[in-house]
């Protein structure tokens, strides 16, 4: 989890008090706006902005709008570039987000200051249109006498269990699909060390982040170093199926971390890879929660030397349980390779020869931004991806909750259907840690007096309803 060397220096998302210097794009042709303040209080507010484009894709959009109070100024902004002049405020593109096709969202957030009650902003326009919710353009001379074929009504949303509801999972294209074959997205928690945290793993904090969180996965961190797996495989190996079979009584996934760090060589826990994968794969084979994980987060060696691990890993689990979802660790602490100065086109280039896998992605808010959003929005095009692991505050797992970058991460993942656990669902004393410490040695998982900034932020994203597609 813990970064051991200095990352790459990245692009904040932040406000920006001077002119900005986008390029200019085509006009939009129609736009339309949805305006929600998400929390206020005494002096402040905190507000989000979604633009939706009706009209041609545009390439560089800016959205504006005007306060019609002079108390309200922007603070801190994300999703985009924020600036102020006078009342109006302008909204510019990162460079993850550049374009806004035909139908699509890009969702701004800010923090602000005011003197009064925060009233809704005025006259929203989307490169220069204004945002009405309808087209620009000619009316035509001959209407159509019949009006023009509708979308036939959807499904209402399945109830039930995430695994309830979407069975056995695969990989179809760059997403994972459930068993009806449609793109899905799992959000849930991760476990801290099994060796060091065990007392917050049982009957109560699982059936808080089934029914209180409503998590649909729970990953399970099985360090193999740092007094791990390696200390006593068997006791381990049983700790996961425990918790495998306690997750798929609640109706969620279970994600198997095979938790390697430091070394950061995957090959030098080749043949406990392959010995831990054998037993779980052929113990789980006839569960549908089960995804593997099979290895962290390795560093200071090739994509090469990671892809050759995993090719060699894969059919032990295959030769068990041929269905189930498979997920690879990638350079750079799962960083797709950014950590060390490269990106995902070393995998996109040398993919893995295996079906129904995906590669992981890892990021703590605080240290990586925009520089690291601008290559998964871009990946997320090419591979299929999961976020196995994340934090809110720093690399360090300290530190103070990064909201902004974290918001702007959730965004980002939400629009592509990419799966995430947060960690840590612990008592850690850490920044990262969903519950204070002590919190485990109870049974209240769940209450604003357990929970810290970073478990508060996730809850609230986490618990929202999932509208998994069955049709």
């Amino acid at each position: 989890m813990k970064r051991l060397l200095a990352l790459l220096a990245t692009c904040a998302t932040g406000l920006s008090l001077a002119a900005l210097s986008t390029p200019q794009a085509a006009a939009a042709t129609g736009c339309k706006v949805d305006y929600t303040i998400t929390s206020q209080w005494q002096g402040g507010f905190q507000a989000g902005v979604k633009v939706t484009n009706l009209g041609d894709s545009v390439t560089g959009w800016k959205l504006t709008f005007d306060w019609p109070d002079a108390g309200q100024k922007v603070v801190q902004g994300w999703g985009a570039t924020l600036s102020q002049s006078g009342s109006t405020v302008t909204a510019s593109a990162a460079d993850w987000n550049r374009t806004l096709a035909t139908g699509a969202a890009a969702d701004v957030g800010f923090v602000g200051s005011s003197t009064g009650a925060n009233p809704k902003p005025t006259a929203f326009k989307l490169n220069g249109v204004a945002c009405t919710g309808s087209v620009e353009g000619p009316t035509p001379t001959n209407p159509p006498t019949t009006p023009p074929p509708t979308d036939p009504p959807t499904n209402p949303p399945a109830t039930g269990t995430p695994v309830g509801i979407n069975g056995q999972l695969r990989v179809c294209g760059v997403n994972l699909c459930n068993q009806y074959n449609r793109p899905i997205q799992l959000r849930g928690m991760s476990t801290h060390g099994l060796q060091w945290f065990s007392k917050c793993y049982n009957t109560a904090s699982l059936d808080a982040l089934a029914k209180d969180w409503k998590s649909d996965l729970l990953r399970t961190a099985m360090y193999v170093q740092e007094d791990g797996y390696e200390t006593d495989p068997a006791g381990f190996t049983s700790k996961v199926n425990n918790l495998v079979d306690m997750a798929e009584a609640r109706g969620m996934y279970a994600m198997i971390d095979f938790h390697t760090l430091t070394p950061g060589d995957p090959t030098h826990n080749l043949a406990r890879a392959k010995t831990f994968f054998a037993s779980v794969a052929a113990r789980n084979a006839d569960k549908k929660n089960v995804i593997y994980e099979i290895t962290n987060e390795p560093n200071g060696v090739s994509w090469a030397t990671i892809k050759s691990y995993a090719e060699q890993v894969i059919p032990v689990i295959r030769a068990a349980d041929p269905d189930a979802v498979v997920i690879v660790g990638t350079r750079g602490w799962s960083s797709l390779g950014v950590s060390e100065s490269s990106n995902e086109s070393e995998i996109v280039n040398n993919p893995v020869n295996a079906t129904n896998i995906m590669y992981a992605f890892h990021f703590y808010a605080a240290s990586h931004t925009d520089s690291y959003r601008t290559v998964v929005n871009r990946a997320a095009t090419q591979l299929p991806l999961f976020v196995t692991e994340f934090g809110t505050v720093s690399y360090t797992g300290g530190g103070a909750v990064d909201r902004a970058s974290t918001t702007a991460w959730l965004d980002l993942l939400d629009r592509h259907k990419i799966g995430y656990a947060n960690w840590t669902y612990s008592d850690a004393d850490e920044g990262s840690a969903a519950f204070k410490p002590g919190t485990c040695n109870g049974t209240d998982y769940s209450s604003s007096s357990v929970l810290t900034e970073s478990g508060a932020l996730l809850k609230s994203r986490i618990s929202t309803p999932d509208s998994f597609p069955t049709s």
